[in-house]
């Protein structure tokens, strides 16, 4: 397979989606030789009795239609459904280091992984092995460890609900709380920053909120990319006349104008939707001064006798408004105009759109949780919904919009690195072990656990680890470190190829695929992003008679490493009726009866206390918390400091990159490329589409530096630079990160840009 043809760069000016988005779709299911497969796998896609789509996580609306999928989610079930096989005659054909020089897109074109092998240093190929030789291998290095503690355990928001269950029940009775996780990189502020503020840390919208919404708030996302099936929502909301504010340092085509693919009115006559009602152009680092700014309106318009705040709500349901006045009020003009980029005018007009609502939903992407005081900034925004009433009304609340399919459902069931005492005593209880209470790792802690040498084994359920955490090359030297690193995935990527001493590739059912064991045939079960629970049956025959589903791997690698188990492994690893019941049991407030409850056709909704003002916080208040000033500090303090945000094309899918396109963005075969406003770009005497180095401000030491990048000129804003994740992760400090929540600052890494050397490494 070729590999990318010249770059090229072409100014994209037409709606997203439409007749984009179609020809897209037709020419991956061509791409991938599925088109006979692909489609019928698309019409069971969302459907209540077909599979969940393995990836964004936006809910399916009760109503639904025959198309329920986007031009994302065909893209990544034409991925997994491929003809491509990437099977022991690769491997025989290339050594590791061969493959290590291939591009992440050349190792995802080789297709479908389709059985297991094993590392052999000798030759320095992966070679195949048996189930059960793989298995013995992974038990071997567990028992063999002097801690429990020196083993991590990550797991891929793709993971259904059953094995992430078993998984965090293998994994804890093993000894550790270890879990390190995809959610630790993207949504965990969420996890960390709501709960105490509103005492859950989930959004606390459904789907049907869109309809009443007064008004809607869509901060740091890209929608169009990451959660295209909600722009339909959208679009619905501007027919009704729904002001809809978009926030976001890129002007993203579909928050512009969006034309819908599934309406035949529309495509027929090449029609389009403007999206955002008010285009807020943050700086990088401004959303804070943005939200007091908007705060601080409305303060001020009490203060002249206007009753613009929901008092009744404030005196009933929270605590804290007096110490938030105080620090908003204290903030000046100038100041809040200066970090946020933003006029005043502008702020005042947002402002006004939101007291005017009597019923506003605010979404939010990682544009809010990569930085380093997410978790602190989504209490900010939870703040701001309090000022006026805006939870647990219809058409009100705050909305996460979460990137992978189940990575909400992971932390339902027990993926958590902080588990509470109660959930723990629950465990002992059910299963009869007495499971670890110390922290674990998150995934920053597990690659500084790496490099320390406190770490020795490595167990991957899904995801690329290596591609997705920061610091590249010393998250290589960490990976490197190990005894044993399994990667259990359907797919070949760069997490296979960055390896332990002894390593294993275990290649898995993928979720479009059917599952049969002895007890007949299975399903799964997903939380979407709105607490949703539904069931997941794969219609497609999987691509290999060799591989496994997780539920059975990881209750494999339990016999594998516990002989002496309390737990049936052997009767959960055929029967996932069994399972669902042990999560009852385990959470039977949320999850009882629910192997009655998940055959309703469209499964049923999880309890989100907020949306009946209900605050499971230690007061049980809503508590209005402050974050002082208006912004944060720089590790270095540097004249020609940039701030670069990381972000995804849109043929891309986390770590999975489907071409070196970015269609919206007009970029054509290529990737190595950095975003930047023209008048920054002139300033600093740049040709266009200069070849540029940058350089990460950083006071550890560290030198971190990528050349051979090319400068387009985007509208951003003055500062701020843009670049594709995960090319650019390893300008990303392992140290620079959320402390309440270890989340990756990847939205804003202080850089420095000079004239590029003329090498195109990392250094």
């Amino acid at each position: 397979m070729s590999e990318q043809k010249p770059p090229r760069y072409k100014p994209y000016n037409q709606p997203a989606g439409g007749w984009g988005a179609a020809g897209a779709t037709a020419r991956v299911l061509l791409q991938q030789s599925v088109i006979g497969n692909g489609s019928r796998a698309l019409l069971a896609m969302n459907q209540p009795a077909g599979f969940k789509c393995p990836s964004c996580a936006f809910p399916d609306a009760d109503e639904r239609r025959k198309l329920e999928f986007c031009e994302n989610g065909a893209k990544a079930l034409a991925w997994e459904a491929t003809r491509f096989r990437a099977d022991r005659e690769l491997f025989a054909r290339y050594t590791v280091s061969e493959l290590m020089e291939r591009t992440d897109y050349w190792l995802e074109m080789q297709g479908r992984l389709t059985e297991p092998m094993r590392y052999d240093a000798a030759t320095d190929h992966y070679v195949p092995c048996s189930w059960d030789e793989a298995f013995a291998l992974i038990g071997r290095h567990l028992r063999s460890l002097d801690s429990p503690h020196q083993a991590e355990f990550y797991t891929s928001g793709r993971t259904p609900n059953e094995a992430a269950f078993l998984y965090s029940i293998f994994v804890r009775e093993f000894g550790t709380n270890n879990f390190p996780d995809c959610s630790n990189m993207c949504h965990e502020p969420t996890s960390r920053g709501l709960p105490p503020s509103i005492g859950v840390g989930k959004g606390t919208i459904v789907l049907e909120d869109f309809e009443h919404a007064e008004a809607i708030f869509v901060i740091g996302q890209n929608t169009g990319t990451n959660s295209p099936r909600m722009m339909g929502n959208l679009v619905e909301a501007r027919r009704r006349g729904v002001p809809i504010v978009a926030v976001n340092p890129m002007p993203e085509r579909a928050l512009i104008r969006f034309a819908e693919p599934q309406d035949v009115v529309q495509m027929a006559t090449f029609g389009s939707t403007e999206i955002s009602s008010e285009f807020v152009h943050i700086r990088i680092g401004g959303d804070l001064a943005l939200i007091k700014g908007m705060m601080k309106v409305m303060f001020e318009r009490e203060a002249q006798g206007q009753r613009v705040l929901d008092h009744r709500f404030l005196d009933e349901h929270t605590v804290g408004l007096e110490a938030l006045r105080a620090d908003v009020m204290a903030q000046d003009w100038d100041d809040i105009v200066r970090v946020s980029g933003i006029s005043e005018a502008q702020i005042r007009r947002c402002a006004e759109i939101y007291i005017r609502s009597n019923a506003t939903v605010i979404c939010y992407g990682m544009g809010l949780t990569q930085h380093q005081y997410g978790s602190r900034l989504l209490q900010q925004v939870a703040n701001l919904l309090m000022l006026r009433g805006n939870f647990g009304k219809p058409g009100a609340g705050i909305g996460p919009i979460r990137g992978h399919s189940n990575v909400q459902g992971d932390r339902t069931v027990g993926i958590d690195e902080k588990p509470a005492a109660a959930y723990l005593d629950r465990l002992q209880e059910v299963f009869g072990f007495n499971p670890p209470r110390e922290h674990g790792h998150h995934v920053v802690e597990s690659i500084e656990a790496m490099l320390d040498g406190s770490a020795r084994v490595f167990v991957g359920l899904g995801g690329n680890f290596i591609h997705a955490v920061p610091d590249t090359p010393r998250a290589y030297e960490a990976m490197r470190s190990l005894q044993l690193t399994v990667g259990i995935a359907t797919k070949l990527n760069r997490g296979h190829l960055v390896h332990g001493r002894d390593a294993l590739i275990l290649p898995v059912v993928a979720r479009s695929e059917r599952i049969v064991t002895p007890a007949g045939e299975q399903f799964v079960t997903i939380e979407d992003a709105m607490s949703n629970v539904t069931a997941s049956r794969g219609v497609l025959e999987p691509a290999s008679d060799q591989l496994l589903p997780e539920v059975e791997i990881v209750c494999r690698m339990a016999m594998a490493t516990l002989p002496d188990s309390r737990v049936d492994w052997a009767g959960c690893r055929h029967d996932y009726a069994r399972i669902r019941d042990l999560i009852a049991a385990v959470y039977p407030q949320i999850y009882a009866g629910f192997n009655e409850r998940i055959r309703q056709p469209h499964g049923f909704h999880l309890d989100i206390a907020p949306r009946r003002r209900v605050w499971p916080t230690a007061n049980g208040k809503a508590n209005i918390l402050v974050m002082p000033g208006l912004d944060v500090d720089d590790p270095v303090h540097d004249s020609d400091m940039l701030r670069l945000a990381t972000v995804r094309s849109h043929d891309q899918f986390n770590t999975t990159i489907y071409s070196y396109n970015d269609r919206y963005r007009g970029v054509y075969n290529d990737r190595r490329v950095v975003f930047m406003n023209i008048e920054d770009r002139l300033a600093r005497g740049l040709e266009k589409e200069a070849r540029v180095s940058l350089e990460t401000l950083s006071a550890d030491g560290v030198r971190r530096r990528i050349d051979g990048l090319t400068v387009l000129d985007y509208p951003m804003p003055r500062g701020a630079l843009a670049g594709y994740y995960p090319e650019l992760n390893a300008l990303l400090p392992l140290d620079y990160y959320d402390r309440l929540s270890g989340t990756p600052a990847a939205k804003s890494i202080p850089v420095r840009m000079r004239a590029d050397t003329g090498s195109a490494d990392i250094a």
